[in-house]
């Protein structure tokens, strides 16, 4: 596809977004898109998006892929994603912009019933969003949702026994305890951050106020501290958040088991078909926006701690072991996460401005 590259929308720790025009006319493609950029050493995340993007292409709660290629720019190869662009931008500038920055009840219902949908469909076909926050919740025109930003998605994979590699993937302020201190992550991962969203959403304000990054994983790994119900919450609202912000992964309900939850269960929104049959139809929705504003640590790698500026990203080695490794104290894990030098996610050599 023949395409030129727009204003930028933003940038973060996998590429930059800018807007892009196609130059032909096709009723396949909108005349307005996102292009998510950046340097061949850094495409692998970028290309595993785009698979899985293509894999969960006909549901639509999640933004649609358009296709990948190459280009050369300013003496740069960059590799390119087209996505669609959602206009309504980042469901965290609209709480950012609200009234007491919360939203009313109502339209959380609302976002939270078609964020469920989005995830039922990414856990059904056997993926973990793995970042789950605000600032990855897109919205169209209309309003609708979109769950965009799966540079850190992974497939759920059974943890084979005496690997205890550490790779800490997501936004520490929306972690769940068992990633925080036992390294998994799978689908319950994705509702305890669901949980973070809807609490503020309703409360407006972090869910850890004055936490530095090892406090706050102390707090949620060995402390089993949960993030604040906000007062104002309905009891419906109140009984959803419990059901998300279980200790226990195994506990935890489903996607599936929250749809049908009074707090979303009884809003009258778009469809009421099943999940398949949702997902068969052909849907021409609008796009992500992508604005990559990230007000708080966004870690994309941490088995060891050590941080990179090359790559803008912290790595940790995997550790194999047959005995005592997963004797050691959840504390004494998560000490190993925390270094004094904090990256500077301002700048990087790596990223490149197109005008």
């Amino acid at each position: 596809m023949d395409w030129v590259r727009g204003e930028k929308l933003g940038n973060g720790s996998f590429g930059t977004v800018n807007l892009a025009r196609p130059r032909s006319r096709s009723s396949q493609i909108p005349p307005l898109m996102a292009v998510k950029s950046c340097g061949m050493s850094l495409s692998d995340s970028l290309m595993n998006e785009k698979l899985i993007l293509d894999e969960l292409k006909d549901c639509p709660e999640i933004i649609r892929c358009f296709g990948e290629n190459f280009t050369d720019e300013n003496g740069v190869k960059l590799y390119n994603v087209l996505l669609e662009y959602a206009s309504g931008g980042a469901l965290a500038d609209k709480v950012k912009n609200s009234c007491d920055n919360r939203l009313p009840e109502s339209e959380v219902r609302r976002y939270t019933k078609a964020l469920l949908k989005g995830l039922n469909y990414i856990h059904m076909y056997g993926y973990v969003h793995c970042d789950i926050k605000l600032q990855n919740i897109l919205l169209d025109p209309n309003g609708g949702v979109k769950i965009a930003d799966f540079g850190l998605a992974k497939r759920v994979e059974r943890k084979k026994e005496g690997n205890f590699g550490y790779e800490l993937r997501g936004t520490p302020l929306y972690m769940s305890p068992e990633m925080a201190t036992r390294n998994e992550q799978g689908p319950p991962a994705d509702i305890w951050a669901l949980g973070c969203v809807v609490a503020e959403m309703v409360g407006g304000a972090s869910l850890w106020r004055s936490s530095g990054l090892a406090e706050l994983l102390m707090r949620i790994g060995v402390r089993g501290e949960f993030p604040e119900v906000p007062g104002n919450l309905s009891s419906e609202g109140k009984d959803f958040l419990e059901k998300c912000f279980v200790n226990d992964p195994s506990k935890r309900w489903t996607a599936d088991m929250l749809l049908n939850h009074p707090f979303v269960d009884d809003q009258d929104l778009v469809d009421t078909v099943t999940l398949k049959e949702r997902c068969d139809e052909d849907n021409a929705s609008t796009s992500p926006r992508c604005p990559f504003d990230f007000p708080d640590w966004t870690i994309t790698s941490l088995p060891s701690p050590e941080y990179s500026p090359e790559s803008g990203s912290w790595f940790h080695e995997e550790v194999n072991s047959t005995s005592g490794s997963m004797s050691i104290l959840a504390a004494e894990r998560l000490q190993g996460l925390v270094s004094d030098h904090r990256p500077h996610w301002s700048g990087s050599d790596d990223w490149l401005t197109v005008r």
